[in-house]
């Protein structure tokens, strides 16, 4: 049986270690480029923000009363039944957290090419017909099982690792947005005014404003990760409820922040045109020179550690979940002599190690966003229906201003969706496509443990 080891703290650096990966720096670019002025891409950040905070009280509400390891996949197996439970944990550990491992890790390895030119995607150290692996490929494996076996050990040892990074990158993301804010009050150049006439939600479309929207949520999604590790947190119908808020809140705040330091210290054209989209290396050139691409490598390199532990330490709790109730390989139900899920890290770093090698990880990322929307409205809408399914299941805390929070969290998603729908078909399908792949599985592990 897990331990019950994390407590508040622990809790919210897995929130916010969780969240904070290299998306920050990168998304702004194409989000600008899609949106057309400074002040959509601002209302776009805020948009997601207050997203994000209203799935995260709702999510509260669930973890609380069910506090489980495996977390979201819990809560839709108890709101609608095994199969709905199955198909998260399905499409969590074919795309969505494997995938999210293994592109987070080629971004730390990317990075750390600024400072060790050998580290490279042209370094190819092994080629065998059409298959090739560079150096950039061979550092992220590295990192994902340094991480992996880092976690091998109790659940502590594993959260004071995302303690350190956490905070160390709360602390690069700091320095960032001051570095940026000393160059603004220093410049003369500045334009102080907004024309707030350029944000025009309505005369961009809201179709194509929603869709625009996919960089942000990436970049905020994954703070859903601390109800994994439910189980294992110490006074959960507390600590739970607070880790979230806090969690979430603090990034949002942090993300808003550096968006505003972007748009102020660099013109549209500077963020538009951000050689790969790096514009935090574009803002850090723009205020250190020549050195800031090595002052934004480390801040990501940190940024991205810190992500990646925070991934690999909450996403194997999903599958040892799941194999408890036989729908995941037997094995990976046990656990070692400190409590902790080995045998499921090592299947999720395997199947995150050979996406990792076949590149193919982004495109799967691009399809499966729209899934990941659709558990978030599944699992938010499952507040409404286990409030009528569980009457009577305590619930330490109960979502603030219930029923408009959750309601509004679904509306919007909604809409999101929709429009991903009409103006990004191929990749909603896509995801879609993914997710009903694991319809004949489910069936499958069914009629294998009868």
């Amino acid at each position: 049986m897990m331990s019950k080891k994390l407590n508040l703290l622990d809790s919210t650096m897995i929130v916010m270690g969780s969240m904070i990966g290299s998306g920050i720096f990168i998304v702004s670019a194409a989000m600008l480029r899609d949106l057309g002025s400074i002040e959509n891409l601002l209302m776009a950040w805020l948009i997601t923000g207050l997203l994000t905070l209203l799935g995260a009280l709702s999510y509260a509400e669930l973890g609380a009363a069910m506090p489980k390891a495996g977390g979201q996949y819990v809560y839709l197996k108890e709101a609608y039944g095994k199969l709905y439970g199955f198909l998260y944990g399905w499409t969590l550990f074919t795309v969505i957290q494997t995938g999210t491992i293994a592109a987070v890790a080629v971004a730390f390895a990317k990075f750390a090419g600024v400072l060790f030119p050998e580290v490279s995607e042209k370094n190819l150290i092994l080629t065998i017909g059409n298959f090739s692996m560079s150096t950039v490929q061979l550092v992220g494996i590295a990192v994902i099982w340094l991480l992996t076996l880092s976690n091998f050990r109790s659940v502590k040892s594993g959260a004071l690792v995302q303690n350190v990074f956490t905070i160390s990158k709360i602390l690069a993301l700091i320095f960032v947005i001051a570095a940026g804010v000393y160059f603004i009050t220093q410049s003369s150049t500045v334009n102080w005014q907004w024309n707030w006439s350029n944000l025009s939600i309505e005369g961009l479309g809201i179709g194509l404003f929603a869709a625009a929207l996919v960089g942000s949520i990436f970049s905020s999604d994954a703070w859903n990760n601390i109800t994994f590790t439910a189980g294992e947190i110490e006074k959960p119908e507390k600590n739970l409820p607070r880790a979230l808020v806090l969690g979430t809140g603090g990034v949002t705040i942090l993300y808003i922040l550096c968006n505003l330091v972007y748009v102020k210290a660099l013109s549209s054209a500077q963020i538009e045109g951000a050689e790969f989209d790096r514009v935090g290396t574009v803002l850090m050139n723009t205020v250190f020179g020549e050195i800031g691409a090595i002052v934004m490598a480390i801040v990501i390199m940190i940024s991205t550690f810190g992500c990646i532990n925070g991934l690999a330490l909450s996403g194997a709790r999903v599958f040892y979940a799941m194999a408890k109730d036989a729908y995941f390989i037997k094995s990976a139900a046990s656990l070692n002599k400190q409590g902790a899920p080995q045998k499921a890290l090592i299947m999720q770093a395997i199947w995150t190690s050979l996406l990792t090698l076949s590149g193919s990880y982004g495109d799967l990322l691009d399809y499966v966003v729209f899934a990941v929307l659709i558990f978030y409205i599944l699992t938010v809408a499952g507040v409404f229906v286990l409030r009528s399914k569980m009457p009577d299941l305590e619930r330490p805390y109960q979502v603030f201003a219930y029923p408009i929070v959750p309601a509004l969290y679904i509306l919007i998603a909604l809409v999101i969706c929709i429009s991903l729908l009409m103006y990004k078909p191929a990749y909603s399908f896509g995801g879609l496509g993914i997710v009903l792949l694991g319809v004949p599985v489910y069936f499958f592990m069914k009629h294998r443990t009868q």
